[in-house]
């Protein structure tokens, strides 16, 4: 199956009239399942665009920054959609509501991804991505990607670390943490930099993760979900 191109969904500042219905509608659904606690919100950029890295731990992640942030800026989020195209309500769904960026990690995208990011950026959106690329660990970091590096320092935005703990494992009304750290300044730094910063940051949001006590209703279908 052929990933579709970068530029597939428009991007820009303004969130859709789509996006705000389903913000409306899919918001007080996530917050009757997990119970949602958000630190740091004063952290977040008041006057300027963004790009967000997080760590990567299950499906609910982008849900979870999304239900933590404003509907605009619009926020964006890279993926590769290979598994996504195969569930054909879950793409549709994601297709109509846009926000995302498709990306080829088997073969590269290319200059086309670079230059929509770019757009999204210029135009005043976020980039939101996981550098790591794949599922990692509750409380861990894993080696990171260069390319939300790439996208700060050519268009002179921060990176704002976000910090996820409690989406590996989910059952019915699971405490979801949300760490949101003090933005990077790219300017003046080199991407290596940057990385190794950024990087540094996200692992001190994180806390020891610890399984809490009580029943665990619906683990499996809620964890395997998406």
């Amino acid at each position: 199956m052929a990933t579709p191109p970068a530029d597939l969904l428009p991007v820009q500042r303004k969130a859709t009239l789509t996006y705000r219905l389903m913000r409306i509608v899919l918001l007080p659904v996530f917050h009757l399942l997990f119970v949602f606690q958000v630190k740091g919100r004063h952290n977040v950029p008041a006057k300027k665009n963004f790009v967000l890295i997080a760590n990567h731990l299950n499906w609910l992640d982008s849900f979870a920054i999304t239900a933590s942030f404003p509907p605009q800026p619009r926020m964006h989020f890279l993926g590769d959609p290979y598994l996504l195209q195969t569930r054909r309500f879950q793409w549709a769904f994601i297709r109509s509501i846009g926000g995302y960026i498709p990306v080829n990690n088997r073969e590269g995208s290319g200059p086309a991804l670079y230059h929509h990011v770019d757009k999204c950026l210029q135009r005043g959106g976020i980039v939101a991505l996981y550098p790591e690329g794949h599922y990692g660990d509750e409380g861990e970091v894993g080696e990171f990607k260069k390319g939300f590096a790439h996208f700060a320092i050519n268009n002179q935005v921060p990176v704002l670390p976000v910090g996820l703990s409690g989406t590996k494992d989910l059952w019915l009304r699971k405490k979801i943490l949300v760490f949101i750290g003090e933005p990077i300044p790219s300017e003046e730094r080199t991407v290596e930099e940057l990385v190794a910063e950024a990087r540094s940051r996200l692992a001190t949001l994180l806390p020891v993760y610890r399984d809490p006590r009580g029943p665990r209703l619906f683990r499996r279908k809620l964890t395997n979900l998406f």
